[in-house]
Parts: structure tokens; C-alpha cells; sequence
């Protein structure tokens, strides 16, 4: 039977933002990084200070990371308040080691930042649609994914990447496959300002 005429529409979209702060990013940044105490997080490394973006010696990193928070807040959520970071810590996946499936509790945008070399072969970051149990797991036969139906979406980082997105997505990291260590930070954020309405009391002011 021949197909009948259609019109697909996206209905909904979930943006992520990717740029570069690679400038902002000193070698001695890199190494006061790198020398931070770190812990064991399940299955990778975490470090013990979870507010980074606050030490002195980070702040052209998190001067840097704030004026693309500003930008997402203005141009793609198309929003007057602002985002700002709440906690901040760095990363160390050892070879073998990705991280499992998650999404950010009390957080409005989450941050990704690879601020040193990244080893090869690159472990890629997964974004996956699914955010709860499926009863019925139907995925697109090979070669028929599409914006529409694609259950996952592949972000390969570089040096200096800088990657925001909704803290409510579930995201991985694939297991690293090279012999040295993969280094990153992680980032939350929340709101500053007025939001709601006044006359409606719904009215909410952010400190």
C-alpha cells in the first residue's frame, strides 16, 4: 500500500548548549584542579570540595561558566532571572570507569566542563529520553532514527567544552576506554529573582 500523505511537526524540543571556554582555562587552573583531594563516588571519583567555583584560584573558570549561564537564561529559555551555580565539583573517571544513568535533584540546568585534554578514544557523553521504567521498549529499526523517535543523542566533548542542559535529563558516560584518567567538572545551578505573578499570588521571590 502506497504510504498516505503527512506532515510531521516537532511538538516539543530539549535543547542542549555547547560552547568553548577555553580561553578562560589556565594551565596552573589545570593542575590546581587535578591536585584536589578527591573521594570515591560509586564508581568513579569525586572531589571532596563540592563548591570549587568558589575558590579564588577558579575564578576566570566560573566568571566564564557564568556568562554562558547568562546566555541560556536570556536567549534559550527566554527568561529575565538569572541562573547562577550552586555546587561545583570535579570529576576523575580511571580507565574503565563511565558513570551510570542520573539527572540532577535541586538544580533548574546542570553543567558539564572538560577543562583539560581528554583521553583517546573519547568516552562520549549519552543523553537518554527515558527518564523512568518503559513497560514497552520500542526503538527505531537500524537506519530509521530521527528526531522523532530516537531514544538516545551522543555529545563527544572536547578541551575546554562547556555543555549546559536541563538537570531533569537522564545522561551517562561511557566507560573510558583509553590508559589515563578522563577529567571533568560538574556543575548545578538554580534561579534569582521574581518569578510568578503578583495579582495571581503566585508570587516567588528568589534571594
Amino acid at each position: 500500500m502506497a504510504a498516505c500523505e503527512y506532515t510531521v511537526k516537532p511538538l516539543f524540543a530539549e535543547p542542549y548548549f555547547i560552547t568553548s571556554i577555553a580561553d578562560a582555562i589556565s594551565p596552573e587552573q589545570i593542575k590546581f584542579i587535578k591536585g584536589l583531594k578527591m573521594l570515591e563516588n560509586q564508581v568513579n571519583m569525586i572531589s571532596e570540595e563540592l563548591y570549587i567555583f568558589d575558590q579564588p584560584e577558579l575564578r576566570s573558570i566560573a566568571d566564564a561558566v557564568q556568562a554562558s549561564l547568562d546566555t541560556y537564561a536570556s536567549e534559550i529559555m527566554g527568561i529575565s532571572q538569572e541562573l547562577y551555580v550552586t555546587q561545583s565539583w570535579a570529576l576523575a573517571n580511571p580507565p574503565g570507569v563511565g558513570m551510570h544513568g542520573h539527572a540532577h535533584s535541586n538544580s533548574i540546568v546542570s553543567g558539564s566542563l572538560y577543562y583539560s585534554d581528554l583521553p583517546e578514544p573519547v568516552s562520549n557523553m549519552i543523553f537518554d529520553r527515558h527518564r523512568m521504567y518503559q513497560q514497552l521498549a520500542l526503538s527505531p529499526e537500524e537506519g530509521k532514527a530521527n528526531i522523532y523517535n530516537t531514544t538516545k543523542n551522543i555529545v563527544q566533548p572536547k578541551k575546554g567544552s562547556l555543555v549546559l542542559f536541563s538537570s531533569s535529563l537522564l545522561h551517562f558516560v561511557e566507560p573510558n576506554q583509553s590508559s589515563e584518567t578522563r577529567h571533568s567538572i560538574a556543575f548545578n545551578t538554580f534561579l534569582r529573582g521574581k518569578i510568578g505573578s503578583f495579582r495571581d499570588v503566585s508570587e516567588l521571590i528568589l534571594p
